[in-house]
C-alpha cells in the first residue's frame, strides 16, 4: 500500500469519527384542543441526523455509562408561541413550541427530547387545518 493511501485512509477515519449531519430541519407540527375547532399545523425546525457512535462488543465489560449513544440534540433552542383559531373564550388558545437554533450530537436529555422513536404516533390533523405563518 502506498503512504498516501495509509494517510488518506487514516485522516477519513478520524475526521469521520468527528463529522456528523446533526443539524436543524424543518418540519411540521400538528397541534389541535379538543375544545377548539381548528388543527394548526406550525412549520418549526427541530434537530434531526446522523451522529457518529460506537458499539461495544465487549458490553459486559464496560460501565453502563460508556456504553451510552449520541443522539442528535438540542445545542440552542428558543421557544415560540402560537394562537390556537376556534377556541371558546374558556380555553387557552396558546400553545408553545421549541425551536431548534443549534444541534449537537450528544447524550439525549428527556427533559426537553423524545429520545424513542414512538412508530405508532401519527402527526396528522383530525379537525379541519390552519397554517401558522410566523
Amino acid at each position: 500500500m502506498s503512504p498516501f493511501f495509509v494517510m488518506s485512509l487514516l485522516l477519513g477515519l478520524i475526521f469521520g469519527q468527528a463529522a456528523s449531519l446533526c443539524a436543524p430541519s424543518e418540519y411540521t407540527i400538528h397541534v389541535e384542543k379538543r375544545e377548539c375547532a381548528y388543527c394548526l399545523a406550525i412549520n418549526t425546525t427541530i434537530c434531526a441526523g446522523f451522529c457518529m457512535t460506537r458499539d461495544s462488543n465487549g458490553k459486559k465489560l464496560l460501565l453502563k455509562s460508556a456504553l451510552s449513544q449520541n443522539v442528535c440534540t438540542y445545542k440552542e433552542m428558543l421557544y415560540r408561541t402560537a394562537l390556537i383559531p376556534g377556541c371558546p373564550h374558556h380555553t387557552i388558545p396558546y400553545y408553545s413550541y421549541p425551536v431548534a437554533v443549534s444541534c449537537t450530537c450528544g447524550k439525549c436529555n428527556t427533559d426537553y427530547s423524545d429520545c424513542v422513536r414512538d412508530r405508532l404516533r401519527t402527526n396528522y390533523c383530525t379537525k379541519p387545518q390552519k397554517l401558522c405563518a410566523l
